[in-house]
């Protein structure tokens, strides 16, 4: 399995997937810089987290216009995976590869904690890994991850089993004090109608080993390259 991992300037987040890539995959995946015209033929593309272009204008807005970006919209329309996560995530949703809008946080404040999410389904090549209801524990590290999107969308996205992943407390109970940004339904990560793409504002890839204070989101990389190799 090949996979790239896209950089941005203000891109922070690249070597833990890069880390976690390689753990699963056992090679390294490559790091493409986000002023290239073109990815090499890969079979998974990650968007990292951070802070594009310093979230200047709103995050991933200018990150969605980096000539890069052109290319993965045209291989994800042929097929290929996306990931992203955090600021990767608002840049899918900038370019129009995901529906909604990540906003401000509900109380306007930075949350850095570990959150638990329920996994919606593990019909993916995401989330094979995981079970249908499953709660699993990753860290958030965000300002803007209140995830909105109009009720005929959301609608949309609960028919097509679109949201892949809800903020929950640890019984799997979706109510406000487990959400903590304040997105709508409690919505944590939604993929594309294919579900070849997923974004999601958690950070799988920094709960993969012991050290890290846990391995729930080791499940995630392990059950994509099972699926891609």
């Amino acid at each position: 399995m090949k996979a790239a991992v896209i950089v941005f300037p203000g891109t922070n987040r690249e070597q833990d997937m890069v880390d976690a890539l390689s753990a699963c995959m056992g090679n390294d995946p490559i790091l493409v810089w986000h002023g290239d015209p073109t990815v090499p033929d890969v079979d998974l593309i990650v968007l990292p987290g951070g802070f594009s272009y310093g979230d200047y204008l709103r995050s991933g807005a200018m990150a969605a216009r980096s000539p890069v970006m052109r290319d993965i919209i045209a291989k994800s329309e042929k097929g290929v995976p996306v990931l992203g996560v955090c600021n990767g995530f608002q840049i899918l949703t900038e370019t129009g590869m995901l529906p909604g809008a990540l906003m401000r946080n509900a109380d306007l404040k930075f949350v850095c904690k570990d959150v638990r999410l329920k996994v919606e389904t593990s019909q993916s090549l995401f989330a094979g890994g995981y079970q249908a209801g499953q709660v699993i524990r990753v860290p958030v590290a965000h300002h803007d991850g209140n995830y909105f999107a109009d009720e005929e969308t959301l609608d949309r996205l609960e028919d097509r089993g679109q949201i892949a992943f809800r903020y929950c407390d640890e019984d799997g109970g979706l109510n406000r004090d487990a959400n903590p940004n304040g997105s709508i339904r409690n919505i944590a990560g939604i993929y594309n109608e294919a579900k070849t793409v997923l974004g999601m504002m958690p950070h799988p890839e920094n709960m993969i080993e012991s050290a890290q204070g846990g391995t729930d989101g080791l499940a995630l990389f392990s059950g994509m390259v099972e699926a891609l190799s």
